[in-house]
């Protein structure tokens, strides 16, 4: 079977408009309780509050990359994302991150304390609004946000951030400040392009696992200890994808060497190198069955997507609606697994339309 560049199609056009229908009916909402509320309650407040920030952030990317895919859309969906990033940027919708540093991300940018996650996936999201043609009302903020990052890298000795105050560092967190200040430089020049290159340097010197070859996912401490899992990894290799595409191609291989299983028409991540267990929660990568990882499945198809690899992005989708269920209606479709588990709709719609739109010409031809 021959696979080729999809978003010509009209079915493609047509379940993804139906997906983003159904996706901002469910994310935005008119105060952000609401949404934490959606998010599964046994995972606890803290981290419902990050999943909602994900799925926010998610949502917004995807309907952003529609734009660039049908230009049409553009007024009715610029709209739908100054809604996503008014409600990122609140309180309620922080508080999980105020709950972990003891203070305000917003109110402390002057500071020292990390606040990598939530500070970078705001900063994204604006990045993503401006870059599709957004009117300039988040410019300064978008500004704030970027050199705080970049301040805070530079003083970290290799330029990662922590994403909790333990110290941990978790390079998927990572991989949303680079896009933050590469998406900066695309739009106002070359501002953070040394930090960038400099940040890219060490993850390739220092921080590639050497049994896989695949980027680490954690680092620990006393950086002894560092530990690789499908959901990190699929996510670190669509954000390497975006911030270099010699990386993530690399990167992409080394997946489907160690982690990517294919079976007829379809292709999944495994969450765990070493084990498969029947059935298992992981805060991450949410409920791994016979050791598949649904949160590693959704990032991969970035990867795939966005490098062009159309066969494997067809058969980690195809995998996405055997394991999700798909309920579709007449203006809506969504997985049935988004009903307990709407941040990884989010996702997959996300990555699932993260194309090259460098090179989106050519693969139309």
């Amino acid at each position: 079977m021959r696979y080729e560049y999809p978003f010509a199609s009209k079915n493609e056009k047509s379940e993804l408009l139906r997906r983003a229908t159904w996706l901002c009916k469910e994310v935005i909402v008119s105060n952000p309780d609401e949404l934490i509320a959606k998010m599964p309650e046994v995972i606890g407040r803290q981290y419902q509050g990050q999943w909602a920030i994900y799925a926010c952030s998610m949502t917004a990317c995807a309907l952003c990359n529609l734009i660039r895919l049908y230009p049409e859309l553009k007024d009715s969906y610029l709209e739908k994302v100054v809604h996503l990033i008014d409600q990122t940027n609140t309180p309620v919708m922080r508080f999980y991150d105020t709950m972990w540093w003891k203070e305000d991300a917003m109110e402390t940018l002057d500071g020292e304390k990390s606040h990598m996650t939530y500070l970078s996936i705001l900063a994204w999201m604006i990045g993503n609004y401006r870059l599709v043609g957004g009117d300039g009302r988040y410019n300064d903020l978008h500004k704030k946000l970027c050199d705080t990052l970049n301040r805070r890298m530079l003083a970290s000795h290799d330029l990662n951030l922590p994403s909790f105050p333990n110290g941990v560092i978790f390079l998927p967190d990572m991989m949303f400040a680079g896009l933050a200040l590469k998406d900066y430089d695309a739009i106002c020049g070359e501002t953070y392009q040394a930090t960038i290159a400099k940040w890219l340097y060490n993850l390739g010197t220092r921080h590639i696992e050497p049994k896989t070859g695949l980027l680490a996912s954690t680092i620990f401490r006393n950086l002894k200890k560092e530990r690789t899992s499908g959901a990190y990894s699929g996510l670190n290799t669509t954000g390497l994808a975006l911030l270099d595409k010699r990386f993530g191609e690399e990167q992409l291989q080394k997946l489907k060497d160690n982690l990517i299983i294919s079976f007829g028409k379809y292709a999944a991540v495994w969450e765990y190198l070493n084990r498969t267990p029947m059935l298992t929660f992981d805060i991450d990568a949410g409920p791994v069955v016979y050791g598949i990882s649904p949160s590693g499945t959704a990032f991969a198809i970035g990867a795939a997507t966005y490098l062009g690899d159309w066969e494997l992005r067809q058969r980690l989708l195809n995998t996405a609606s055997l394991a999700g269920g798909n309920v579709l209606g007449r203006k809506c479709q969504h997985y049935r697994l988004a009903e307990i588990m709407l941040t990884g709709e989010a996702i997959t719609l996300a990555m699932r339309t993260m194309v090259n739109f460098k090179m989106m010409s050519h693969n139309k031809s």
